[in-house]
């Protein structure tokens, strides 16, 4: 199942990092280049430290890492725990899908035919009797 794919603290960690939209475009940014940390945070309204905090948040849900080259430090992605969520995130998937697909079942099944109604019974006459009443009615 799910848990055995990430444990709960590494999930909470993927999905607070991804909550903000500014570290998901530095995550995109990353994902298609290498970029170091000045660069991405010349392309923010937002001061370099508060670049360098987003950058932080998502090197501690380990989907991207920081390497020294120099005196910059470059931010790349990691394949391994991008791996990792993207199968979390498949596997939530598919239980939702299977939901779905019981949901439709539910819903396409034909109706079951109601039961006839048994037809009422209609108390026999008592032919030794001209009162009118019937067998096994106390007079």
């Amino acid at each position: 199942m799910v848990v055995h794919i990430l444990g709960d603290v590494e999930v909470d960690r993927i999905f607070r990092a991804l909550a903000d939209g500014t570290r998901r475009d530095i995550l995109a940014r990353v994902l298609e280049r290498e970029e170091s940390v000045s660069r991405l945070a010349e392309r923010y309204a937002m001061s370099f430290a508060a670049v360098q905090k987003h950058v932080a948040v998502l090197e501690s849900a380990s989907l991207v890492t920081k390497v020294r080259r120099g005196r910059e430090q470059l931010v790349h992605p990691d394949p391994v725990s991008l791996r990792r969520a993207s199968g979390l995130l498949a596997a939530w998937e598919e239980i939702w899908v299977q939901r779905l697909k019981r949901i439709d079942e539910i819903l396409t099944e034909p109706e079951p035919e109601p039961e006839p109604e048994p037809e009422p019974r209609i108390p026999e006459p008592n032919p030794g009797n001209n009162t009118g009443q019937t067998k096994g009615t106390p007079p």
